[in-house]
Parts: C-alpha cells; sequence; structure tokens
C-alpha cells in the first residue's frame, strides 16, 4: 500500500477533493461486477423455476464469489501463528528459569526461540494486513454488485410491484441492507478458525498444565453457544428494525417531497410525531440489540480473567506450583483465543443472522414482478405505416374496460380519467387482460405530471440525444423556450434542482415536452402537456409544436382544453373505461353523443378537413409569433435561479465539542460522570493477572475477578444504553430542524442528500458506531491498567513505552488528517447514488418510453464507481496505518527478546516473562487501541454530518407571544402594503413594491404568464420566506404572529395535489378535529364520495405511496376536501384545476361558488374560463401588478393584458369569456343592496386598513376616515 502514500502528504497539506481519489480499478466497476452476479442470479431463478422451488440469493452469492472468498482463508493462517508464538515465549522464559551461563547450546536455542517470537510478529503482520485487505476488498465487490442488481430491478418494477414497495424500502436495501456484506466477510472466518483455535490451544494447555486446563475450557464451552444463541436474537430484532427503518425512510421521502404543502398546512407536528413514534419503536428494538451486544463485549472483557482465574485456581487446588513461564504460557495462549473465541465468533454469528435476514430482503425485492417489454425492434416499412391498433382490450388496474379501433394522426382524447390509463397501456405500463394492442413503430411520451431530472435543461431535452444545433433550436422555438433560455443566466446549460426545483411549473411542462418532440419517434403519446401553461403559451404549444414541428407523425393528445379538438383528425370520447364516441369533429358534432355538451359551437372558424396538415392556422398565426418571444417577462415564479449547492463537508479534526454534543444528546452530565465513575476499576482490573501469581489467597483473587466481572457488565450496558438514546435524540433533533428551516433549503438540496443522513448516517449512529465507541473507551482503560501494573514491577519499561507512544500519536494525526477527508468524501459521493434512485422512481414511466433504461443504469454505474473510489481509499489508507502500526509493534517485540537474551545476567525469569507477554499484548493492545480511537474519529464524521442538520437555519417561530383573536380572521380582508419579495437574501427580487387590497368574501382571479409571480404570491401569503413591507389580515399584521397562527387560517388547494401514505381518514384530517359525518360531507362536497365508498377499507384505506393508487385529479379534489374541512376564511387556489377535466373542473368551480361563498377566494389560473366570474382580476408581470379591475372593465379596454390574453385564445372561446364576464357584471347591477353593500365594505375596508395606520399619520387620517363615511351614506 506504499503507492498511497503520496496522498498522505497531500492530505496534509490541504483539503481533499474528488479530484484526488484514484480511478476506480477495473475489477471494482460496479457495471461488471453487477452483471457477474446477475448472469448467476438468473441461472439460479431458472434452476429453482426447473426444480420447482424458490431461488436462493446465498446460492448465487456463494458461486459467484464463494472459491475467491474461500481462497482468502489461507491468511487466517495468522490466527495458527498467534498460538505457536506463546509456545516460543515459553521456552524463551524457560531458559531463564533454568539459567546456566555456560550452556552455550541453551542459548542458541534460546536465541533461536527469541527468533521464532520476532518471526511471528512479522508473520502476523504481513498475514493480517493481507487477510483484511482482501476481505473487506471482496465484502465490497458483493455489495457494489448488489446494489447494481437492485437498481436495475427498480428500473423494471410493474406496476403492481410498485404498490408492494417504497422508495423507502429500495433506499434502506441500497444503504444499509447491502452494508452486511461489508461486515460479515471481515468475520466469517472466524466461524471455523475460533473453533480449531480453541482444539490447538487445549492441546497445547494440556501439555504445559494438565488437565486443569479444561476449566477454564469449560467457560469457553459455555460461552459459544450462549454467544450463538445471541446471533440468532441479533437476526431476528434486525429483520424487526429493517421493517420499522423502511417505514421511517418512506415517510421521511414522503415528508421531504411534500415539504411545502406541510408548512402551507402547518402539519408539522402530526408528521414529527408520526416519524417520531416509527422512530421510537425502531429505537426499542436497536436497544434490545444493543443490550445484547453490550452482554457481548462485557463477556469478552470478563471471558479472559474468569478463564484465568478458573484454570489456576484448580491448577492450585490439584496441588502443583505455579511457575512464571507455566503462567505466561497460559495466559498468552488464552490470551491468543481471547479476542477469537470471545469477540470475532460471536460477532461472526450476529453478522451472518443479520446478513441472512438483508440477503431474503433483498431476494424478495429481485423476485418482485416485472413490466412485460414488447419488442420495439421495426422495419422501415413498418415504421412509415406507424400506427396503434386497439381492438376490444381490457385491462385491468382496476378492470377498467377500453374498447377501440385504430388510432392514428393526431388524436385527441378529450374526458375522464381512462386517458391516462389508455396512454398507459399503450406504453405498456398498464397490463391487459385481453383484446388486441398493436403498436407499429417507436413511441415517444410527454408525462402529465413534468418530470426533469437533476442536471441542465439541455441534457434534461437531449435525453442521450446527440445535439443537432439545428434541430434543437427549432425544437427550443416550438416549445416557447427560447425566450426562457436567454432570460436564464447560464441558458440551456442552466443546472435544474432535485424535482427541477429551478424552474416553475409552465417551464418543466415545456421541457419534459421538448424533451418528447427532440426524440426522433415515430408516434408521440402526449398526456396533457397543456394544462400546466398559461392560455397564450398553451396556444404556441399546440400550433407550433403539436400541429406545427411533429404534423407528420400520428400524434395522441390527451387534453382537457376542448378548443383544440377541432384540430384533431380523430377525438375519442372516453367515460367511465369504454370509448362512448368516436370521429372526426364534425361527425361527433352531429353524432347526438353527449360530447356536445361538452363543446361550444363555433361557426367562424373554418370547417375542418380530414386532412392531418390542414389545422386552422390563420386563427393562430399572429399570436403564435407573439407568443413564443414573450412566452415569459421573468424567468422563475418559484425560487428563482436556486443554486443547485454542493454538498457541505467540514474541516479539520473533530473536535471535543462534538463529542460532547454526541454523548450530552444521550445522557445529562450526572449520567457521564456515573459512566466515567463506573469505567475507574479497570486500570486496577489488570493488578488481579499479578495477585493471581503472587497472592495465595484464593478469596482476594475470587473477589476481585467478579468485582472486574460485575463491573465490566454494568458500564457495557450503560454505556450502550447512553450512545443509543444519543441517536434517538439526534435524529429527532435533526427532523425538527429540518421541519423548522425554510422552504429554499429543500429547493437547493436534493432529496436522496437528505435522505442519506436519515438512512446511512444514522445507521451508523445506531449501529457500528456504539460499538467502536465501547470497545476504544474500554481498550484506553484497559491500557492505562496494563502500563501501571508493568510499571509496578518494573518501571524502566516506562523508557520504551512513551517514546513509542508519542510515534503511534504522531501517526494517528498523520494519518486522520488524510482518512477523515477521505471519510467525509465516502459519505458525499454516497448522497448522488440516493438522489439518482429517487430521481429515476419519479421519472420511471418516461426513462421507459423513451428505453434509457440502460443509460440511467450506466449513470447509476457512475456514481457507484465514485463512491467505490473513496471507498477502497478508506480501506487502503486503514491497511497503511494499520501495516506501519504493526511494524513498529514488530520491531520492539524484536528488540526486546534479543535484548533480554543480551542483557542476561541478572534477570529473574518472572520479570522476563512480564516484559515480553506485556511486550507482545500491550503493542497488539496499543496499536489496536489507536486504530480504533481512529475509526471512531471517522465514524464520527457520520455524527458530523447529523449534527450539521440539527443546527439549520429556522424560520420564523411557529407560535409567539402574540395570539390573534380566536375568531381571528372574522372578515378576509387582505392588505398588502409595498411589498417585495425575494426567495432568499441574495436572490432576486420576484414581486416589487406590490400594493394591493382584497375585500372580505371577494372572489379575486390573478392571472400572469409563466414567471409573472403568481406562486410567489402564495409564498408571500404563508410567509414561505420572510417578505420585506407589511401584509395584513383583518388588521393584524401577519409578521408580527407566529407561522401556525397563520397558515392554519388560511387554505390552500395547492398546484401539485400531495397524498401521504396513510389512511384516506389520515389525509383528510391528521389532528383528528371533525367527525366521521364532517369527512363524508366534504367527500359528498367534492365528489368523491362515492370513489372512497367502493375502496376496500372506505375511509380507512392505507393510500399507496404518494396516493398513486388516485388519478391527479382525484388526488386535486381530495385537497379540496381538505378546504372544505378546514372552514377558513381565506381560500388560495394555485392552478388546482390544470389537471383535471372540464366537468370535474365546473364541480369544484361550484363547490368554491357554494362552500366558499362567505370566504375571501384567490384563484391562480391558466384557464381563463375557471376565473372569469371572479369579482375582480389581478394579471401580473415581472412581479408586479399590471391591472387589477372587474373581468368586464378589463375586457372592455383593448389596450388592458387580459383583453390580449383572451382574443389570443380563439373567436368562440374570447366570445364566450367575454359573454361569461358581461353576465357577472349585469347580475352585479341587477342587485343594488349587494351591489352598496359591497360599496360599503369597500369603504370600510379601507377605513379599517386607514386604521392601522393612524398611528403615524395621525389627525390627517381621521379626516379621510371621516369624509369618506359620509361619502359611503351619501
Amino acid at each position: 500500500v506504499n503507492w498511497v502514500t503520496p496522498l498522505f502528504s497531500i492530505g496534509n497539506k490541504r483539503r481533499l477533493e474528488e479530484d484526488d481519489m484514484y480511478q476506480v480499478l477495473p475489477d471494482d466497476a460496479s457495471q461488471g461486477l453487477g452483471e457477474e452476479l446477475q448472469r448467476h442470479w438468473d441461472k439460479e431463478v431458472r434452476m429453482a423455476a426447473k426444480e420447482l422451488r424458490m431461488p436462493k440469493l446465498t446460492k448465487a452469492i456463494v458461486k459467484c464469489y464463494g472459491k475467491h472468498y474461500a481462497v482468502l482463508g489461507i491468511f487466517s493462517f495468522t490466527e495458527v501463528v498467534k498460538v505457536i508464538q506463546p509456545v516460543f515465549l515459553g521456552k524463551l522464559i524457560q531458559y531463564f528459569e533454568k539459567y546456566d551461563p555456560n550452556n552455550m547450546d541453551a542459548l542458541y536455542e534460546a536465541f533461536g526461540y527469541a527468533a521464532g517470537v520476532s518471526l511471528s510478529t512479522v508473520a502476523l503482520t504481513v498475514l493480517q494486513s493481507l487477510y483484511f485487505y482482501h476481505v473487506l476488498r471482496t465484502g465490497m465487490k458483493i455489495r457494489v454488485a448488489m446494489c447494481h442488481m437492485i437498481y436495475k430491478k427498480a428500473l423494471c418494477l410493474s406496476s403492481a410491484a410498485m404498490g408492494r414497495t417504497t422508495t423507502g424500502q429500495i433506499v434502506n436495501l441500497l444503504s444499509n441492507d447491502v452494508n452486511r456484506f461489508d461486515e460479515v466477510t471481515t468475520n466469517l472466518h472466524y466461524l471455523w478458525i475460533a473453533p480449531l483455535q480453541a482444539v490447538v490451544v487445549i492441546i497445547l494447555l494440556w501439555y504445559e498444565i494438565g488437565p486443569s486446563c479444561l476449566a477454564g475450557v469449560a467457560v469457553l464451552l459455555f460461552l459459544m453457544p450462549l454467544q450463538t444463541m445471541f446471533g440468532k436474537l441479533f437476526g431476528s430484532l434486525r429483520s424487526k428494525t429493517a421493517v420499522l427503518t423502511d417505514s421511517r425512510i418512506r415517510t421521511m421521502n414522503e415528508v421531504v417531497s411534500g415539504i411545502r404543502i406541510i408548512k402551507m398546512y402547518a402539519w408539522e407536528k402530526p408528521f414529527s410525531a408520526l416519524v417520531n413514534e416509527v422512530r421510537r419503536k425502531e429505537i426499542s428494538k436497536i436497544m434490545s440489540s444493543s443490550v445484547l451486544r453490550g452482554l457481548n463485549m462485557a463477556s469478552f472483557f470478563a471471558a479472559s480473567k474468569i478463564i484465568v482465574f478458573i484454570t489456576f485456581a484448580v491448577y492450585v487446588l490439584l496441588g502443583n506450583t505455579i511457575s512464571a513461564s507455566r503462567v505466561f504460557v497460559a495466559v498468552s495462549l488464552y490470551g491468543a483465543i481471547k479476542l477469537t473465541v470471545t469477540l470475532f465468533f460471536p460477532l461472526a454469528i450476529e453478522k451472518v443472522f443479520e446478513t441472512i435476514i438483508s440477503i431474503r430482503r433483498i431476494k424478495n425485492f429481485l423476485l418482485l414482478d416485472e413490466i412485460e417489454r414488447p419488442n420495439m425492434r421495426f422495419t422501415l416499412e413498418e415504421k412509415k405505416d406507424a400506427s396503434v391498433e386497439i381492438k376490444d382490450l381490457i385491462c385491468y388496474w382496476d378492470k377498467v374496460n377500453i374498447l377501440a379501433g385504430h388510432i392514428s394522426q393526431l388524436t385527441c382524447l378529450p374526458s375522464h380519467l381512462p386517458q391516462s390509463s389508455l396512454l398507459s397501456a399503450i406504453l405498456g405500463e398498464l397490463p391487459h387482460d385481453k383484446g388486441v394492442l398493436r403498436v407499429k413503430g417507436q413511441l415517444t411520451y410527454a408525462s402529465q405530471q413534468p418530470w426533469v431530472f437533476p442536471g441542465t435543461i439541455r441534457s434534461n431535452i437531449l435525453f442521450g440525444k446527440e445535439l443537432h444545433p439545428q434541430k434543437y433550436e427549432k425544437v427550443l422555438r416550438a416549445c416557447a423556450l427560447k425566450r426562457d433560455m436567454e432570460l436564464l443566466p447560464d441558458g440551456d446549460l442552466t443546472l435544474i434542482g432535485d424535482r427541477g426545483a429551478t424552474l416553475s411549473g409552465g417551464q418543466k411542462a415545456r421541457v419534459n415536452l421538448a424533451r418528447a418532440v427532440y426524440q426522433d419517434a415515430d408516434i408521440y403519446l402526449l398526456d396533457d402537456p397543456l394544462s400546466a401553461v398559461d392560455a397564450e403559451v398553451g396556444r404556441h404549444l399546440f400550433e407550433q409544436c403539436i400541429c406545427g414541428i411533429l404534423k407528420n407523425k400520428p400524434r395522441i393528445l390527451v387534453t382537457h382544453q376542448l378548443q383544440y379538438l377541432q384540430a384533431a383528425n380523430q377525438i375519442l370520447v372516453l367515460k367511465e373505461g369504454h370509448v362512448v364516441a368516436r370521429g372526426t369533429y364534425s361527425e361527433l358534432q352531429h353524432s347526438g353523443v353527449d360530447f356536445t355538451s361538452l363543446l361550444k359551437r363555433d361557426e367562424e372558424e373554418e370547417p375542418q378537413t380530414n386532412n392531418n396538415h390542414s389545422v386552422v392556422k390563420h386563427a393562430f398565426s399572429q399570436n403564435s409569433i407573439s407568443s413564443h418571444t414573450s412566452s415569459m417577462h421573468s424567468v422563475k415564479d418559484g425560487a428563482d435561479q436556486l443554486p443547485v449547492s454542493e454538498e457541505s463537508r467540514s474541516e479539520g479534526n473533530i473536535g471535543a465539542s462534538l463529542y460532547f454534543k454526541y454523548l450530552n444528546a444521550g445522557a445529562s452530565i450526572l449520567v457521564m460522570l456515573g459512566t466515567v465513575l463506573l469505567s475507574c476499576p479497570l486500570p486496577w482490573d489488570e493488578a488481579w493477572e499479578k495477585r493471581v501469581m503472587t497472592d495465595k489467597s484464593p478469596s482476594l483473587c475470587s473477589g476481585l475477578t467478579l468485582a472486574s466481572v460485575i463491573f465490566g457488565f454494568v458500564r457495557s450496558l450503560l454505556m450502550f444504553n447512553v450512545l443509543v438514546k444519543a441517536a434517538q435524540s439526534l435524529h429527532n433533533r435533526m427532523f425538527i430542524s429540518l421541519l423548522r428551516t425554510p422552504v429554499r433549503f429543500f429547493d437547493i438540496n436534493p432529496i436522496g442528500r437528505i435522505l442519506n443522513r436519515f438512512s446511512k448516517d444514522i445507521g451508523q449512529l445506531d449501529s457500528m458506531l456504539p460499538i467502536t465507541f465501547v470497545d476504544f473507551s474500554q481498550l484506553i482503560l484497559q491500557n492505562i491498567g496494563v502500563v501501571a501494573v508493568a510499571a509496578a514491577v518494573m518501571p524502566w519499561i516506562l523508557i520504551p513505552v512513551v517514546p513509542l507512544l508519542i510515534i503511534f500519536l504522531f501517526l494517528r494525526r498523520y494519518f486522520l488528517q488524510t482518512s477523515r477527508d477521505v471519510k467525509r468524501l465516502e459519505s458525499t459521493t454516497r448522497s448522488p447514488v440516493f438522489s439518482h434512485l429517487s430521481s429515476s422512481l419519479q421519472g420511471l414511466w418516461t426513462i421507459r418510453a423513451f428505453r434509457a433504461e440502460e443509460r440511467f443504469q450506466n449513470t447509476f454505474d457512475t456514481y457507484q464507481d465514485l463512491h467505490t473510489e473513496s471507498w477502497f481509499l478508506f480501506l487502503v489508507t486503514s491497511r497503511w496505518f494499520a501495516l506501519r502500526l504493526d511494524g513498529i509493534c514488530a520491531a520492539f517485540v524484536t528488540v526486546t527478546a534479543f535484548g533480554c537474551l543480551f542483557l542476561r545476567d541478572g534477570l529473574e525469569a518472572g520479570a522476563v516473562g512480564l516484559v515480553l507477554s506485556y511486550a507482545v499484548t500491550l503493542l497488539g493492545n496499543f496499536q489496536w487501541t489507536i486504530r480504533q480511537s481512529a475509526e471512531m474519529e471517522n465514524m464520527m464524521t457520520s455524527v458530523e454530518r447529523v449534527v450539521e442538520y440539527t443546527e439549520l437555519e429556522s424560520e420564523a417561530p411557529w407560535e409567539t407571544q402574540k395570539h390573534p383573536p380566536p375568531e381571528w380572521p372574522s372578515q378576509g380582508l387582505i392588505t398588502f402594503d409595498r411589498v417585495s419579495f425575494s426567495y432568499s437574501s441574495d436572490g432576486p427580487v420576484v414581486l416589487k413594491d406590490m400594493k394591493a387590497m382584497f375585500r372580505p368574501k371577494e372572489k379575486v382571479g390573478i392571472v400572469g404568464r409563466t414567471g409573472a409571480g403568481k406562486s410567489s404570491l402564495v409564498s408571500v401569503l404563508f410567509r414561505l420566506a420572510e417578505p420585506e413591507g407589511r401584509i395584513y389580515i383583518d388588521g393584524v399584521l401577519t409578521s408580527e404572529i407566529g407561522l401556525h397562527d397563520l397558515r392554519q387560517k388560511m387554505s390552500i388547494i395547492p398546484q401539485d395535489p400531495v397524498l401521504f401514505t396513510g389512511t384516506m381518514r389520515k389525509n383528510l384530517d391528521p389532528f383528528h378535529q371533525h367527525t366521521d359525518e364532517d369527512l363524508w360531507n366534504a367527500l359528498q362536497e367534492v365528489q368523491l364520495k362515492s370513489v372512497v365508498e367502493e375502496l376496500p377499507n372506505k375511509m380507512e384505506t392505507v393510500l399507496a405511496e404518494s396516493g398513486s393508487n388516485f388519478s391527479v385529479g382525484q388526488r386535486q379534489l381530495v385537497c379540496l376536501a381538505r378546504a372544505v374541512l378546514r372552514k377558513n376564511r381565506i381560500i388560495i387556489i394555485d392552478e388546482a384545476t390544470a389537471n383535471v377535466d372540464p366537468r370535474t373542473d365546473e364541480l369544484i368551480q361550484k363547490t368554491i361558488r357554494d362552500k366558499f361563498r362567505e370566504c375571501t377566494v384567490l384563484t391562480i389560473a391558466h384557464r381563463l374560463n375557471t376565473i372569469i366570474d371572479s369579482d375582480r382580476i389581478l394579471v401580473l408581470g415581472a412581479g408586479m401588478i399590471q391591472e387589477f379591475d372587474e373581468p368586464y372593465v378589463l375586457l372592455q379596454n383593448q389596450e388592458s393584458a387580459l383583453y390580449r390574453t383572451v382574443q389570443q385564445m380563439g373567436k368562440a372561446e374570447a366570445a364566450s369569456l367575454l359573454e361569461s364576464a358581461k353576465q357577472v357584471n349585469t347580475d352585479t347591477a341587477s342587485q343594488p343592496s349587494t351591489h352598496i353593500l359591497s360599496t360599503q365594505l369597500d369603504v370600510f375596508s379601507l377605513i379599517n386598513t386607514l386604521t392601522i395606520y393612524s398611528k403615524e399619520f395621525g389627525q390627517k387620517i381621521c379626516i379621510i376616515c371621516y369624509i369618506l363615511f359620509h361619502h359611503c351614506h351619501g
């Protein structure tokens, strides 16, 4: 490992970066390893199917790695060397017992034994280093191969299988379960070494001290089965813990994905309680495991004392006399097998049982159903005649019947839920029961919920295809992205954050569409790509993209935008899974089908022909030119150009303060002091060994032994208890800190990065760190005892010990400077693996539709290889350190052994024995302690990463001393006073100096192009970041009250509907504030009652992850039901009806009008027909108010932005909207009392607001109020 030395000199000068790591070795590359193990697994699955049995993953692993791993057993010959060493030692001491200065033969023989002691130490150093290097590397290879297979399987899961697993479970398999391979390979060989070594030692002891050795052996034979039983218990606890960990990580995944909703609903507390409850159950299992570990470790430290005590007690009772050589040989032989039999053997059993559980979990995952992929290779002839043919098709995720004929050219599917199911069937995602589904040609797909992956905008559009500049420009223009690219700082090379955090909803939709258009496919499946963009951009996309750039290709378009149906060559109307009508626009109009009620007849447009080129050109052309140049005025309607930050990585030493924070999280200072006091007996524990040799009092020896054992057990259990509690406390604090941090944090940190801390780092705190910590703390105290005893007998032994200790500590410091950085790199290079997995699972259908599985698998392998580079480097640096420590020890033992012979005159046999046995054991202990301390410090990087997340920046407090009145807000008057808003202190301003008032009970529609600041308005109201200026609700300044007081009093129906795993009841009412009757009534209001009644357990039905067993529209209705239940005075609707069909939209609008009649309602919309009947419409542009008035008034003004937008929707639609606005205006005018009331309310609202400022403006305000009041009555 000398090749790694230059890295240490770099590491001691500066912080290591990813570029400093060595490239992964070809033998360790993820792809090769994964494919090799996959071959063995596939073969095993085939064999199992032939033999009618369940396949065994263990068999595949053994066939793949068994031979190589078995050969490594040769290196474990080191354990035999350990047994031989005490024999040489005994012979050397015997020479001093029978010392005769004249006997030269005996002296030469003694020199031979000294050489034996020296060579066995050197052999031990070399063989042990080789053994650990190779077994750890084998463990790493199995882990990497297994991760490759898990990810590959995740890409192939069928929809049914996806329902049986969760993102949380897959992340847990990749973070914790596969780590068992690293742990088990290190210890597995001890299962046969330990018994073999025990047999050899018994024979040697019999030869040395006769039958009394059997007393000690009896203790060993009692311990081995006891520890085997412990191992089985570990296995069962591991399986229970793993299920709870899956559940916790799944909930964490949902919380991080839906954090905006959780914050706006003020649901942090129930989610905190949910996660804490799962964590509490998980910790109770971990605590049980830790009690077993504590007993195991205490028995390891106590076993040697009990064995030596019993052996010599029996030896003396049988009338034998103790001699120095006998004692030292016996103590050394027991010492040689102490580690193997009482630590490594039980550890091997524990790890084997834990690994069996992990293998079973991975196997169950690998046996889940895969999607059946039809062969998509077509001849040129077939490609020319690209089509989709469907006959008598019956599909089942809910036994949907879709009956159709031949689909080609531009087919539009208006209406209800089965449209997306039809596309799923064509894609092969929805398995079909009966009927024919034939696809001729290469498919491509744009999903309803836009999916983007972390990377540049360009890489998202190209999606693995080569860049052809002309074609690329054409696609950008067609998808109205040209202007966006000009406004973004890095153009199309701008990095997109996790879940597309840097883009607005409309931009994500257009990038999603551009990706499909750029692919050179034969058939295009477009699942409602127009719903997330405003009317003008939608018009542009339809003409320039769907009917422009794609005009010569078959396109199947699902849409709710009925104004585009005239351009379709064929229209399919689906209702409850059946095709109720089919034909051209004009055919359907004359067919008398219910279809016509969905559409408004447009006599003014030119009649359509069936030729797929003749789309209504003249109606669109002039508008589309303006639309793509001005598709957007400001870049982002969410988090303006958020940098996707690099993961933070600490530098320098792990300070004492971090150790204090860690221990203090698990125990008070008093408990810590108690633990230290309990540890104090350890040094004098060592004194009793000397007593056995010098004192003939059995009672004193037995008293010392008993006290030592009791103290050992209590101390071990107490320390484990403290450390597990610390892990629980830090996890809870990290989660609370995460819930309290502003939303921006989640926009700039990928989900995988956050999950990495909750899975891998917390996993380290739960299992590996406590073992290392306890081991190190006991070792260091033991060493103090050994040195104290040795120095008491022979003070000059301190002369070599002190410089050795200084050398060791210097080496440790030199090693840790680099090793800590490598360990931190290992932690940060793990995050992209989880982020990539999470992102892939979100876009699974798109990846499969584009046949991009192989490319995503290669990306995963690249991330794995990067992690392997850092992991392998950590393995090699650790071996570098161990080899140097062992080398120094070997040199010291050699010098001591030969030194005793050169200084043979005047040395007692006992003194020589003590010095030599201490030279061997003390140095063995010393270097093991130094290594464990280094290992512990490296593991403390996980604590460091967790503690970092417990200290995140916090948003404003959830509750403050100032509470609003209980019935607040009673009116629902909202006043914006010079409000400016930015998502971060250094980010661009997205709302500028906004002044507006929303009157009580007023219905306000908010429109504006993509990026105008509509969603930012929502963020301001909910204080997702703190605005400048003042916002008053019913006279209460919102910045002075707690966030929960504010957020609980407003309801939001969000743009992206979010459901959480759990029952339907929990999704509607997590606080249990409403009765069953209330819940059913709310579902009735939103037309979901019948749907929920059909679920197997009705309201108690547990939803799939993220509510994926509901359509997007249904999820939106659940969000509406939540708002109905909350009965708040202020309702914000954020493009909530973008993904639902017109009928459902109408339903929602009716519910809003009826249920929220007494509320102030702010509706952000892309579809103007949903807000044209509002009291007033607010038009936003570039973060400023362009106009704010009644719809009819705005539409009368031909200069207004609203008028221009309406005109771009086609003559028929514009006329219809104008008529609706006129109707609303007429209704209002015909109700004078209401009108007067609204005028009075207007004035009273104004007075209310002016009163707020009266302190600042004094008398003038009062005069204004007086005049206004009289004017109102006049």
